[in-house]
Parts: C-alpha cells; structure tokens; sequence
C-alpha cells in the first residue's frame, strides 16, 4: 500500500465551506477562570484548515472570540518561512493582536523519520520557525507514510533515534520535539509490543514529549488511561476528539492490520467533543498522571454546514465539563 502524507489529509478532509459566526453565538461564550489545560484551551488549526487557508486574519479573529487562548499551527511553508501567505513575523502579529498564544506546532517530519529516504526535511528550519512564534513544541504528526502495512520494529526504532536527535537541536533554542499518533502505531507486533511503545521507550523523556490524540488510541481499541499509568508525565499535549457513536469498531487487529487504507477510513467519523462515545469526563482525571500540559480540540472531519459552531460547540463543552 502506497500512501503519502498527502494522500492521508486529502482523505481526512472534506473541505466543507462555512460562514463565519454571527455576534449571537458569542453571547454564551467564555471560559472558566483558571489556569490548568482545560480551562486555557487550544485547537489545532487544521479542524479548519479551509477557514484559515481563505482568510486566516479573520478566521483567527473568530478563533478568540469563541474563548480559545492559542493554536497549534499546521502546514509551514518551510521554504518561504510562511504559513497560509502570512509571513512567520505577520502571522505572530495577527496572534498577539488578537490575544492568542501558539505553543505548539505540526511540522512535517515523514522524510526524516523514515530509514528510506535521504532527502530529510530541514529540522533546524523548524526549530526557527517555531522559536519566531514562541512555541515550546515542534511535533511530529505523523510517520512515515509509505506502506504503513509493513512498518517495521527497525523502522520505530529508527524514528526514536531521528526524535532524539532533532530534539537534541532543539534543546539548545529552549524547544521540545514532540511525537503526535494516529491508530497504526498501536498494532501489535510479533511479541506484542506497539508502535507507540517503541517510540517512547527509545526517546529521552528530557528531549521528546508525546501528543496523544485521545480519538485514535480510542479508535485502536485502547484507553488513554492506560497508557497514562504505563507511561507518566510523557504525554504533555492531548488532542481532544470524540468519535460518532455509530463509529466506534476499532481498526486495529486482525481484520484492519493488512486492510486497504481507504476500507480503513470508512470506519471513521468524528463529531463535536461530548456528543460522541469518548468519556472524557474520566479521562480528565488523568492530566496530572500524564503531565497534560497543553489541550488542544481538534476535528479532523466537521459535518456541520458552519465550521466555528463547530469548534465552539467543542469549545464549550469542555469548558463545561472538563475546566473544573
């Protein structure tokens, strides 16, 4: 199975158009006062990648309103040192202009986690990028791409050792390298071990903090708890989605493990945080054992016809429920 990273976000989005809030969905907005995760809440940008790639000046003026303190930045143009057209310096502007913070972001790392490609993309690049916009973390938000069917013991373990060196770079701007995860990092490998397990047991915890998305791990057929108590105070970032109740049959085990990648995404769907089958209500409890420093929601697909009712039906659930 051959599948870029490109082919994954292309089959991950349905790039819904939506038109920005009216004032009245403001009125109940604000979150509680406090200082922990929950109550200062982030999202990654990508849940409204189509908002933020047509007008993301106004989209991140949305972002505020609805209560939001910071974003997760996706999609660098490495290059030209930009992201949706707005220079790195512009882009930090417009955030501190509207009051938000980013702490943390998405920065393609396929080539150099992967053992078969020489091209790697420039880490030190990022690094820079990241340190310009004042975030702690540059993560990883993805492996390799390539045939995620046969990844290898060899090639997670060749991935530690990539973390650990970027973050070895990083250490000396006053960054983290971070490692996001999506479902195929929990197959079982011959003697049991995961994908994940390999990941953190072969990076140094001072150099590389993991982002656990809390929707795949579900997806995989795991709880988050679970790895919390394997593994205290490695997961500093959570991506909070939940997962459509009628969606809920993991894709991970003998059915799924050599399945066609698009058989596979068919048994997906998300929706807002608190109307689906994650508990997060229980899930919360675990911020401290984690080491949950930073949350951020995300919704890789939104079915909504408006995208900011969305994420501020997210928004305010956790503020609800979770900013205790």
């Amino acid at each position: 199975m051959q599948h870029n990273r490109r082919t994954f976000l292309k089959q991950a989005g349905l790039g819904l158009s939506a038109a920005f809030l009216s004032p009245y969905l403001f009125s109940c907005s604000g979150n509680k006062t406090g200082n922990g995760p929950f109550h200062n809440l982030g999202i990654q940008l990508y849940s409204i990648r189509d908002l933020i790639g047509t007008d993301p000046i106004k989209t991140l003026e949305t972002v505020a309103k609805i209560g939001y303190k910071h974003v997760e930045t996706f999609g660098v143009d490495a290059a030209s040192g930009s992201y949706w057209n707005l220079p790195v310096a512009e882009l930090k502007g417009v955030l501190d202009n509207q009051g938000l913070k980013t702490h943390s972001g998405h920065y393609d790392m396929s080539k150099y986690l992967s053992r078969h490609h020489q091209d790697k993309e420039n880490i030190e690049k990022y690094i820079e990028i990241a340190h310009q916009l004042g975030q702690t973390y540059v993560v990883a938000p993805v492996t390799p791409m390539d045939d995620l069917n046969n990844l290898t013991i060899e090639d997670y373990q060749y991935a530690a050792e990539q973390l650990n060196k970027a973050g070895e770079m990083a250490k000396k701007a006053g960054i983290k390298i971070g490692y996001h995860n999506h479902f195929w990092e929990f197959r079982n490998f011959a003697n049991g071990t995961k994908g994940l397990d390999i990941l953190i047991a072969f990076t140094q915890p001072e150099l590389v903090d993991f982002e656990l998305d809390l929707f795949w791990i579900e997806k995989a057929g795991l709880k988050p708890q679970s790895y919390f108590e394997k593994y205290p105070g490695r997961f500093s970032m959570w991506h909070i989605k939940d997962m459509d109740k009628q969606f809920t049959t993991p894709v991970v085990g003998e059915k799924f493990d050599t399945a066609d990648f698009m058989g596979i995404m068919k048994e997906i769907k998300y929706t807002e945080v608190g109307t689906g089958a994650i508990d997060f209500v229980n899930i919360a409890s675990y911020a401290e054992k984690s080491g949950l420093q930073y949350a951020f929601v995300e919704q890789d697909d939104i079915y909504l016809p408006n995208k900011f009712e969305s994420i501020k039906k997210s928004f305010d659930y956790v503020q609800k429920s979770l900013a205790k």
